[in-house]
């Protein structure tokens, strides 16, 4: 009798703190998801941290940044020949559409099939703005992990300065 309720006990603790350890887990995942729904008022931009997801109820869109796949921007303090793009992946889905990975580029470029615009499930998604900027010391491959983009998102039947696909 006097084992059983030693096992008895052992079980109640292992069960308790595995309950604990659920409860641990499942707070840092909460952050990565951010419930922001609405873009930022004073100009109409979304930004987004490197692997930030935001669903964005206005547009009825979940977004993601998943990253920077070429930066080629002239660092600061550097005399280029070109100033160079910056391309951005930015994967979204409408709430009844598969998802999609739009590949945004800091400037239109037709002979590197670079765009800064892409059309999306009636809406234009424009990539807005890359940081942070390169330095000359550091460069690139300094800056893995940290950038920040803003997107804008307006109807594709309104006027755009910006090119689409």
């Amino acid at each position: 009798m006097f084992h059983k309720a030693i096992i008895l006990s052992l079980g109640i603790f292992v069960l308790t703190g595995c309950d604990a350890q659920k409860k641990a887990k499942a707070t840092p995942k909460t952050s990565e998801m951010t419930t922001n729904t609405t873009p930022d008022q004073k100009n109409g931009i979304v930004y987004l941290n490197e692997g930030e997801n935001k669903f964005l109820k206005e547009f009825q869109m979940n977004v993601t940044f998943k990253g920077i796949s070429e930066d080629s921007r002239c660092p600061e303090g550097v005399n280029c020949i070109w100033a160079g793009a910056a391309l951005a992946q930015v994967e979204v889905m409408g709430t009844s559409t598969r998802p999609m990975v739009l590949n945004l580029a800091s400037m239109d470029y037709p002979n590197k099939n670079y765009r800064q615009s892409a059309d999306f499930n009636g809406y234009t998604i424009t990539l807005q703005e890359v940081n942070p900027y390169p330095k000359a010391d550091g460069g690139t491959t300094a800056l893995n992990g940290k950038y920040k983009i803003g997107i804008s998102i307006k109807k594709t039947g309104k006027t755009s300065d910006s090119t689409t696909q």
